[in-house]
């Protein structure tokens, strides 16, 4: 793998998509401001399972001694199949997506919802496919049979 594959840390690729979204509705002037009905409790809703998704996601990976930096996949110890990780595979990558969905109904901005459609693709294609790759690579048919059985996001 080459290129931008596990080089950018996944919470920085956050952060810069919460500011392009921010920095987008601060330019957009409204032309693309949306009405969110309960906008309060959308963000409460977005941001509260992001969290609860994030926490369970950690505390599997320290129960389980494993690593927790997704640019060091090789340094994995073992593959975390049980509690949120039998709903997604990605449950870390999805309380991002939670988060930048919770920041989006907060700005009630349509260009900055539709840049978190943007975020799936790439984390998709530069951290979750080569992350893939390797584990497969390391844990052969275990991952295999894991990856046939939950989704990758949800």
């Amino acid at each position: 793998m080459t290129g931008l594959h596990l080089k950018i840390p996944p919470p920085l690729v956050f952060v810069v998509f919460l500011i392009a979204m921010y920095l987008a509705a601060m330019i957009d002037n409204g032309w693309w401001y949306l009405y969110i009905p309960f906008k309060y409790v959308w963000v409460a809703i977005f941001a509260v399972t992001g969290t609860v998704f994030g926490g369970m996601a950690t505390l599997a990976f320290v129960r389980h001694r494993t690593s927790l930096d997704p640019r060091a996949v090789t340094k994995a110890s073992c593959i975390v199949t049980t509690g949120v990780f039998s709903i997604s595979r990605n449950p870390m990558y999805l309380t991002l997506l939670f988060l930048l969905l919770a920041w989006g109904v907060w700005l009630e901005d349509g260009i900055s919802l539709l840049l978190t459609t943007l975020f799936v693709p790439y984390i998709n294609r530069f951290q979750i496919v080569p992350e893939e790759l390797a584990l497969a690579e390391k844990f052969g048919s275990e991952y295999l049979d894991y990856k046939a059985k939950v989704r990758r996001w949800i």
